[in-house]
């Protein structure tokens, strides 16, 4: 629950240093002050399509609430150096393969999602997402459709669609996920 307290006051700060207050924030977001209060508390821990209604409306990435700006930028990114952005409500460990996003034009990720685990919801952004399923199957929902990608398959859409993913099958789904631009 560390994790989540550390995501939480990094919120609270963001938030912040926009001259919000809770309620505002919960207004912009489409949810109760009191749950916003227990995110930024360390309470709960949010979906991801809470969280991106959150970052949009602090006008941030997701990934600002998990990791600190790093000024290295390796060409080459060894396992060990990958930044985590997970939370154990999503059941999927998402890593960036890049240290530093900023003023990249696409943002890739190697993602492990455990059966039953996703984005528990709906959510858009601005940019495109490509992915390739290198193990299990993943369901993407799209603008009201579903589709399954299996293992070798690969999917492609426009990110400003609303959209969702899970996990349906019995093993973990290993994905190798680029969004672009770096909005997630």
């Amino acid at each position: 629950m560390a994790f989540v307290t550390e995501i939480g006051h990094r919120i609270k700060a963001n938030r912040l240093s926009n001259h919000m207050t809770l309620k505002q924030l919960a207004a912009a977001v489409g949810c109760s002050d009191a749950y916003l209060s227990q995110i930024e508390n360390g309470r709960v821990s949010p979906s991801i399509s809470s969280l991106k209604k959150i970052a949009d409306a602090l006008q941030t990435k997701i990934t600002d609430f998990f990791v600190e700006t790093q000024d290295d930028d390796p060409v080459v990114l060894s396992p060990d150096r990958r930044i985590t952005l997970s939370l154990e409500r999503w059941n999927a460990r998402i890593q960036s393969l890049v240290l530093n996003p900023k003023n990249k034009r696409m943002h890739p990720f190697f993602t492990t999602v455990q059966p039953g685990g996703g984005s528990h919801g709906l959510y858009s952004h601005v940019g495109e997402e490509f992915g390739l399923v290198l193990q299990g199957e993943l369901e993407v929902e799209l603008d009201g459709t579903v589709y399954l990608v299996r293992k070798d398959e690969s999917f492609y859409y426009n990110s400003s669609l609303p959209h969702s993913w899970t996990n349906p099958g019995k093993i973990d789904t290993v994905v190798v996920w680029v969004i672009s631009p770096p909005t997630f």
